[in-house]
């Protein structure tokens, strides 16, 4: 099995010549209204016979880029719809509306769930949103090896849960920009990170056992996404401070094979 990173969280991994995406996006101006389009973001190398979701924030689904890259009825596998009303479901109303324009093969799956998609076996895993939102994480296993997707998580309890069912890990990907967010929904804000930081997530790196830990979640390239919205100013280097010899920094577009 290899893995590619596509850009922000996104993921693509390959296993006997069959591919999924995880978090996959191409246009994030929906939500980032700062972010040159199609800057900073990669494509899969082909069709994708599945895709994952770890929650319906833009920045993490984007049907259009889904339907462009999944193979025809391809399962997208996405948590559950928010709860509340439209104010409480702001910020994931417009990718629910878009996935029921492209038609997609949505289905809801719970935590702890797990899935046979050609080789890959994948499972849902506990995660706590930072703005309130349903969120999974995911854990793909597939010719022997085992990655670990954060999406972007805030730091928790389950870790350990997840560490005793499935460690140790060939590679897990974590959000690392440990974004501020002050959204005009939620208020009063609050002054802590609604994503890991660096140091989190090389924590919970160390405990899910992961050979390769890989910071995702950042792009140092267009610091102004939005307004309300603030990352530590350096990921990738206090990332490896704090990560140590897991520490592995992948360039969009770039492979790490974990056959090797």
């Amino acid at each position: 099995m290899r893995v590619r990173r596509l850009g922000w969280a996104g993921l693509e991994i390959e296993a006997a010549g069959k591919r999924l995406v995880i978090d996959y996006v191409q246009d994030l101006t929906p939500l980032f209204t700062g972010w040159k389009p199609g800057e900073g973001l990669a494509t899969p190398s082909g069709k994708a016979t599945a895709a994952l979701v770890t929650h319906l924030h833009r920045d993490h689904t984007d049907a259009s880029a889904l339907a462009n890259a999944l193979t025809p009825r391809a399962p997208v596998l996405r948590p559950a719809p928010g709860h509340g009303d439209d104010v409480d479901n702001v910020i994931t109303l417009p990718a629910e509306r878009e996935l029921t324009l492209h038609r997609l093969a949505t289905e809801v799956v719970d935590t702890w769930s797990s899935h046979e998609i050609g080789p890959f076996h994948v499972t849902a895993v506990p995660s706590v949103d930072g703005l309130g939102d349903p969120q999974l994480n995911w854990v793909v296993q597939a010719e022997g090896q085992r990655v670990f997707h954060g999406g972007d998580t805030m730091f928790h309890g389950a870790w350990w849960l997840i560490a005793r069912r499935f460690s140790p890990f060939d590679a897990a990907f974590l959000p690392a920009n440990g974004a501020v967010v002050d959204a005009p929904h939620l208020q009063p804000p609050s002054p802590l990170p609604a994503a890991m930081d660096p140091r989190q997530a090389a924590a919970a790196a160390e405990i899910l056992d992961a050979r390769y830990a890989v910071p995702m979640h950042y792009d140092t390239e267009q610091p102004d996404k939005i307004a309300g919205y603030v990352e530590v100013s350096d990921p990738e280097n206090e990332f490896r401070t704090h990560a140590g010899r897991r520490a592995q920094i992948l360039a969009v577009g770039e492979w790490l094979d974990l056959a090797t």
